[in-house]
């Protein structure tokens, strides 16, 4: 198989699960058996692309050119393969997970959920490997139409509002901003490639570039930067699998990637640091990760506690990029992967929780790790690498982001990020705390199932099945991917020396210390 071939099969197998899928939609062992399959296929050329890329070989291809200057195509780099890794690693977890609580939620609609979900690993793919910003451009956009019927999946008002604020806010502000300063781009250097160094170093006014770079940050919609971040809040009232795509597996980190793929080959870091370009932006984001986790404080709904999270903690990878130092840079790549191994665990839990109990408000949560030890731990070991704890993945992260700050002499940054992981425990241990060590509360309350309210009788009902004892965890298709995400935590900790080789090259050439 040659390199060419492993990139195009990469991102057709998505697509071609996505119409087998719609296929044999009436069959639903084979729909779902379909849908595993075609994650897996999509991580077997994933990793053989990541072993060419091992071998030093050159991985590009080029499918049209559109018009002059506007070609539609693919090249492989580090920052890249770990988006692409992480888009099709979690995949076949993820829909694993979907099956269980599709069917134990007894969803509707469960054939166009599949389509669209493989649809939207195909579009994060062509994000990964986009070769330009044209070709980032249009991926970027099939995302965001391919996730819109998975964010009103339940089709109530509630749903369709969520909506409209998903789609207004990620296409208006992608074609206000990002069109734009695609078009600035292009207009001030002739091209639209990415390339090692950037591309505007001499061809931009100093004076214009922090301006062309908040175009770029606000341009991306899904890094959820405030004020453009409600979107994200809004969308959980999806099915629990919806969330962990857009928080985890696609959405969220294409937007973050964008950001700091964008600022490494289009702006360049060496140039991006000349006259603090990038300082506005590192203080919009820095008030995103602080004000994000204040807001995680006051929510008593689990999902939404988990939304405001991952606005701080995307936040944390843009504050890196915009600090642009090497260690910055390492650590926002290193952390689109520790935070996807965290986040989708978080909510692989919260989903096993609403399945197994109807339960979906921290307060409910007291004494459920009693009943569901599986589903806690699980949310225990996540929420220490969010944190930034060791052993998990989360502490190397956060580290050479931290580092990354002293280096470029802003200590205040360096602040933010030991200032947010204590908010972080703030937020995340009392659902660990209650559940493990406070008595199980009485019957009568009312408790959440999906995005509606139930009756009294079916809270009465759920009280009653959390005080019978005895373990109650969710179905076995929910729990083992939840463990194995879990797992990943930890193992993400002993291999972040391979994750940061691979990423080294991405600052190697650049004259900042650090």
């Amino acid at each position: 198989m040659s390199p060419e071939l492993a990139i195009m099969l990469a991102l057709f197998a998505p697509c071609v699960g996505a119409v087998l899928v719609l296929v044999f939609g009436r069959w639903q062992n084979l729909r779902d058996t379909i849908s595993i399959l075609a994650g897996l296929a999509t991580l077997y050329f994933v990793i053989r692309i990541a072993g060419y890329h091992a071998d030093e070989a050159r991985l590009a291809l080029e499918v049209v050119d559109v018009m002059p200057g506007l070609t539609l195509a693919f090249e492989v780099e580090p920052l890249g393969l770990v988006y692409a890794l992480v888009a099709a690693g979690l995949w076949p977890l993820t829909s694993l997970y979907a099956f269980g609580y599709m069917r134990g939620h007894h969803e509707k609609h469960q054939t166009r959920f599949f389509v669209c979900f493989a649809a939207a690993i195909a579009a994060a793919l062509g994000i990964a490997f986009a070769r330009n910003l044209f070709t980032l451009f249009l991926f970027y956009e099939l995302l965001t139409f391919s996730t819109y019927p998975l964010v009103t999946h339940a089709g109530t008002e509630a749903a369709k509002q969520a909506g409209r604020k998903y789609l207004g806010i990620l296409v208006s502000t992608s074609v206000a901003f990002l069109l734009f300063a695609i078009i600035w781009t292009y207009a001030v250097s002739g091209t639209l490639e990415f390339r090692p160094g950037g591309v505007l170093d001499g061809k931009l006014d100093p004076a214009l570039t922090p301006v062309l770079l908040l175009t770029f940050a606000f341009g991306i919609g899904k890094a959820a930067l405030m004020p453009f971040h409600k979107w994200l809040p809004a969308a959980m009232v999806a099915p629990t699998p919806v969330s962990a795509l857009l928080h985890a597996v696609a959405v969220v980190k294409a937007g973050v990637f964008s950001i700091v793929k964008i600022v490494v080959y289009v702006f360049g870091i060496d140039f991006l640091r000349q006259g603090n370009a990038s300082l506005w932006l590192a203080y919009i984001a820095a008030f995103t990760v602080l004000s994000a986790s204040v807001v995680a404080l006051s929510k008593n709904n689990l999902k939404a506690r988990l939304a405001y999270s991952t606005i701080s903690q995307l936040a944390y990878i843009v504050l890196g990029a915009a600090i642009a130092t090497p260690n910055a840079i390492l650590g926002s790549g290193m952390h689109i992967a520790m935070h996807a191994a965290a986040k989708i665990t978080l909510f692989f839990c919260a989903g096993a929780i609403m399945v197994a109990t109807h339960k979906t408000d921290v307060s409910q949560m007291r004494g459920l790790g009693r009943r569901m030890p599986v589903t806690f731990t699980a949310f225990f070991i996540a929420s220490l690498s969010i944190i930034g704890l060791p052993p998990t993945g989360g502490s190397w992260s956060k580290m050479f982001l931290a580092f990354g700050a002293v280096d470029a002499h802003q200590a205040v940054f360096a602040g933010v990020y030991m200032l947010s992981s204590l908010l972080s425990i703030g937020y995340l241990m009392p659902v660990v705390g209650r559940a493990f060590f406070c008595r199980p509360d009485a019957a009568g309350a009312i408790h959440a199932h999906g995005t509606d309210v139930v009756s009294h009788g079916d809270a009465d009902h759920a009280d009653h099945a959390d005080t019978n004892g005895g373990f109650h965890e969710a179905p076995l298709a929910c729990v083992v991917p939840l463990a194995i995400t879990a797992l990943l935590c930890f193992a993400l900790f002993y291999f972040a020396r391979d994750l940061y080789a691979l990423l080294l090259p991405v600052v190697r050439d650049t004259t900042i210390g650090g």
